[in-house]
C-alpha cells in the first residue's frame, strides 16, 4: 500500500522547487536598479572571474522575501537604498555582522551599522532646491527655517510615505528631540500649497513652473533633471552649514544571514567600498562616493563642496517609526 505524504511535506516541495536555480555563484538581491549595479558586477567578474547572478526588485518585496526563504534562500547578499531600509534588514535578521578590516577602513563609522550588519557604499545628501528667478541664496538658511512664514505657500514636499523623507524627520528627531521635529515639520505641512508630490522630479518640476519656489530633494534627481532640461531655472542650496550640516543618507549592501557563499560575498562588497570600483558605484546614479578617499564625479562635484552631517545613519531605522507616526499627528501626507 502506498503511503500518503504528508501535505507539509508537499508543500515544502512545491515551494522549493519554485526558487530560481541558481549555479555556484553569488547571487545578489537589490532594489537598486539593474543599471546601477550590472557594470560593477561586469567589472569584478572580469577581474576575478567570479559570476554574478542578480535579482532586482523594490525593497519591501526583497525584505519580505528573505524573510520567507529563510535558510532556503540563495541571496548571498542584500543591496538595498536608504539607511532606514538597512536598518530594517538588520533588526529583521536577514543580514549577519561582517568582520573586515578593509571595509572599516574604507567606510566611515557613521556610514554604517555599528553591528557592522551593513555598510554604506554610496551617498546622497537631501537637500534644498529652489527657483534662481524667485529665491536668493540669502534667503535659505536651515530645514527649520523653511517651516517660518515667509515661505507660506512656497514650499513643496515630496510625500510622507517615501522612506527618504522619513530619514530626513528621523534625523531632525535625533538631532533636535520629537518636539522641537514636529514644530518643524508641522510647519512645512503649513507652508505648502498643494498636495505633496509621488516623486523629487514632480516636485522640482512645480518648482520650475512657479506653483512653489523651494523643495527638498535628493542630489541625484537635480543632477538628472538638469541634464534633461540645462535651462530650468533651479540651483542647490546646502543648508544647516553653521549648523549639523547637510542631512546624507546611504544605499548599501550587508551579507545575508543564511549566504551560501558568505568569504566570497564578503570579497565582494569589499572591493565595492574600494576606490576602484566607488568611483563606478557612485558616478552611475550621480551619487557621492561613500570612501572618503573617493573624489565624487565631476558632474557631482560641480554642485559645490559642502559641510555634510555626521550623525550615524543608523539614527534614521532607529526613529523610523517616531517619524512616521509625527508626520501622520501633523497631517504630511
Amino acid at each position: 500500500m502506498t503511503k500518503k505524504i504528508p501535505s507539509l511535506v508537499v508543500a515544502v516541495a512545491v515551494l522549493l522547487s519554485a526558487l530560481p536555480a541558481f549555479a555556484s555563484e553569488l547571487v545578489v538581491y537589490s532594489a537598486r536598479a539593474e543599471q546601477l549595479i550590472k557594470p560593477l558586477f561586469d567589472a569584478y567578474t572580469a577581474k576575478t572571474g567570479v559570476k554574478i547572478q542578480y535579482v532586482t526588485d523594490k525593497e519591501p518585496v526583497l525584505l519580505e522575501r528573505l524573510k520567507a526563504e529563510g535558510e532556503r534562500t540563495p541571496a548571498d547578499m542584500l543591496i538595498t537604498v536608504d539607511a532606514g531600509n538597512l536598518w530594517l534588514a538588520g533588526e529583521a535578521g536577514v543580514i549577519q555582522p561582517v568582520v573586515s578590516e578593509t571595509l572599516e577602513r574604507n567606510i566611515p563609522a557613521h556610514l554604517r551599522d555599528p553591528q557592522n550588519r551593513w555598510f554604506g557604499l554610496s551617498l546622497r545628501a537631501r537637500t534644498i532646491v529652489y527657483n534662481t528667478d524667485k529665491v536668493k541664496p540669502a534667503d535659505l538658511g536651515t530645514y527649520a527655517d523653511l517651516a517660518d512664514p515667509k515661505w507660506k505657500g512656497r514650499l513643496l514636499l515630496r510625500t510622507s510615505k517615501k522612506v527618504y523623507n522619513q530619514s530626513l524627520v528621523a534625523a531632525l528627531i535625533a538631532e533636535r528631540g520629537e518636539a522641537e521635529a514636529e514644530k518643524i515639520v508641522a510647519g512645512w505641512v503649513a507652508n505648502t500649497p498643494v498636495e505633496p508630490f509621488s516623486n523629487d522630479a514632480q516636485a522640482m518640476e512645480a518648482v520650475a513652473a512657479g506653483v512653489g519656489d523651494v523643495t527638498m530633494v535628493n542630489t541625484y534627481y537635480f543632477g538628472k533633471l538638469m541634464e534633461e532640461k540645462p535651462a530650468s531655472p533651479l540651483a542647490i542650496f546646502w543648508p544647516d552649514q553653521d549648523g549639523s550640516g547637510v542631512h546624507v543618507n546611504v544605499s548599501g549592501a550587508g551579507i545575508t544571514t543564511h549566504a551560501k557563499h558568505k568569504e566570497e560575498a564578503v570579497k565582494l562588497i569589499e572591493w565595492l567600498s574600494s576606490a576602484e570600483a566607488q568611483s563606478l558605484f557612485a558616478s552611475l546614479n550621480m551619487e557621492y562616493p561613500a570612501n572618503p578617499e573617493v573624489p565624487a564625479d565631476e558632474r557631482v562635484a560641480a554642485w559645490g563642496g559642502f559641510k555634510a552631517s555626521t550623525l550615524s545613519v543608523a539614527k534614521y531605522g532607529e526613529y523610523q517609526a517616531a517619524a512616521i507616526k509625527l508626520m501622520d499627528r501633523v497631517g504630511y501626507k
